[in-house]
């Protein structure tokens, strides 16, 4: 029998930790609030020592965070926007408290792994996962690995056009105001429209809108990157016929630059819903320390 491995993913609003071998194989799961540092690192720790100790410990985090291995701050959460994390130590706390070996990664890469491993990504080498829900978040793979670079993408941070006669809304990013994820978050929605988004009927001109901000965006990664498909989820996505509605618009965006019938008529299999679901970040949080084995 394998080796159990821990998974960790620690979201702006929740975190969840798993033990186990894969998705038909969790012993233990927990989650809980993402509180402050010291009770949320806490809870993680007492979790794996409840537990039969696992070989290896992956961990998808919010961030921005530092996957640079030779950097003094490998594993810290950075220049996040959420109040008393920046320049927290994650990776290192739970690495020491465990003794475990430890793989670190965004919580939207993380996700993307999982996928790839086990869910709507399998198969596929060159993967985009986005998730639509507190903020807009994506995950790159290229060759089946997640891409880092200077830092790891941000693409919920790329400005897409505003149009600000249709949509006089000034953005809710506290750092960039009208970037993707200030225009087209759940609390974007939210604060435009004055609703829940998940209480806005499906007929409501937010959706329309929601759909064209979607799709804006997407084009910019399939432009850039060139994922072979894109896997869309997240809280936002739940709206029934979102995804259909960005499926439509995005090939009339791309207006036939690009000659390929995954931007036609076999968009729905190119475009497509997490199989995961709202595991896939701390499913590839396990796949990560699979890697370190």
């Amino acid at each position: 029998m394998s080796e159990l491995l821990g998974g960790v993913e620690t979201g702006g609003t929740w975190c969840v930790c798993a033990l186990g071998r894969g998705p038909h194989e969790i012993v233990a799961e927990e989650r809980f609030p993402t509180t402050d540092p010291a009770a949320t690192l806490g809870r993680i720790v007492e979790f794996f020592r409840s537990h039969p100790a696992p070989a290896a410990i992956g961990i998808g985090s919010f961030g921005p965070v530092d996957l640079n291995r030779r950097s003094p701050t490998w594993g810290y959460v950075t220049s996040t926007p959420k109040p008393g994390w920046q320049h927290v130590a994650v990776a290192g706390v739970v690495r020491e408290q465990l003794g475990v070996r430890v793989a670190f990664d965004t919580d939207v890469n993380s996700a993307a792994v999982g996928e790839h491993r086990w869910g709507a990504g399998r198969g596929v080498r060159e993967l985009c996962y986005l998730t639509v829900g507190s903020g807009i978040g994506a995950g790159l793979l290229l060759e089946g690995r997640p891409v880092h670079g200077l830092v790891h993408p941000e693409m919920g941070h790329m400005r897409i056009p505003h149009d600000r006669e249709r949509d006089s809304f000034a953005g809710r990013c506290p750092m960039h105001g009208d970037c993707w994820e200030g225009l087209a978050s759940g609390p974007a929605l939210a604060e435009r429209w004055g609703s829940d988004p998940g209480r806005l009927e499906a007929d409501h001109p937010a959706w329309d809108l929601e759909a064209e901000y979607l799709a804006l965006g997407i084009l910019s990664i399939i432009l850039v990157a060139s994922p072979e498909r894109v896997i869309v989820g997240g809280g936002v996505m739940e709206h029934p016929s979102l995804l259909a509605m960005v499926r439509r618009r995005l090939p009339d965006l791309l207006a036939g630059y690009l000659e390929t019938p995954r931007l036609g008529e076999e968009i729905d299999d190119y475009l497509v819903p997490p199989e995961l679901g709202d595991r896939a970040g701390v499913l590839g949080a396990i796949a990560l320390a699979e890697g370190l084995r």
